[in-house]
């Protein structure tokens, strides 16, 4: 039987078939989970890749044979996080996995062109909401239950341009030991770094550069954290909680 069967996850930012959300579903439909995918097309509209890619990473993952579901919603509103818990229950009865990979990610410029607007959406889409998210899933009263969180490379160099997103990934990565102690031993909470990953934003320069300075010389490919995630999720890492861990292919160590 494979690992995961007869357990359902929830993997929110999981609308595009290049992101790490659509390979960590991916994994999870293969390892015999059910999956409810969250994604939010007003969000999708805005950037380069376009809306409509949720309906298109289940449609892939029900023709492999996966059980999948969708589930719409704005993250930056506070109900949002019980509205997914709710969804997920209602479509397969359980919820064992909270995979919270969604981000928002806005380049803002130097700190002087930083808004209270854009921290507070920040805070709410990044931190709140996968605050609330894990609340909403503790409230099921998970038995031997998976929360990964996705934090970002703020602690291996200083990310500038990014301030209101490094610093609410930041705070992702600093509540990961205390929410694994308040969910002990109902589930475990650990957080991934997943490093520079290749899901098509970056410019050709800005590769070669990357790749040029990590030790792995490559970039990540959103299979690389894909594969920790699941492993997280699965059986043989019940004594794993409380643990931030990056998988860069050794970017930190010229970072840090």
């Amino acid at each position: 039987m494979p690992p995961l069967t007869g357990r359902v996850a929830l993997v929110t930012g999981a609308s595009r078939q290049a992101g790490i959300g659509a390979a960590i579903a991916r994994r999870l439909v293969a390892d015999g989970a059910s999956v409810l995918l969250h994604g939010w097309d007003a969000h999708d509209a805005e950037q380069p890749w376009g809306a409509g890619g949720l309906r298109e990473v289940a449609m892939d993952l029900a023709t492999d044979g996966g059980r999948v579901a969708t589930a719409a919603a704005d993250l930056a509103d506070p109900s949002a996080p019980r509205m997914l818990v709710g969804s997920a229950l209602d479509q397969f009865g359980r919820l064992d996995i909270v995979v919270a990979n969604h981000a928002r990610s806005v380049p803002w410029g130097p700190l002087e062109e930083v808004t209270a607007e854009e921290i507070d959406k920040s805070y709410a889409v990044n931190t709140r909401a996968t605050l609330l998210l894990v609340k909403e899933f503790a409230a099921t009263e998970p038995t031997d239950g998976r929360v990964v969180l996705l934090t970002s490379g703020q602690g291996q160099g200083p990310m500038p341009l990014e301030i209101p997103y490094a610093s609410s990934k930041a705070a992702l990565a600093g509540m990961t030991p205390s929410l694994a102690a308040a969910l002990a031993p109902r589930a475990t909470v650990n957080c991934v770094n997943p490093g520079p990953t290749d899901t098509g934003w970056a410019t050709e320069e800005l590769k070669e550069e990357v790749a040029a300075k990590n030790p792995g010389k490559r970039w990540g490919e959103p299979d690389d954290a894909a594969r920790l995630i699941t492993w997280l999720v699965g059986p043989e890492a019940g004594w794993v909680t409380g643990q931030v861990i990056s998988s860069d292919g050794g970017w930190g160590l010229v970072r840090g």
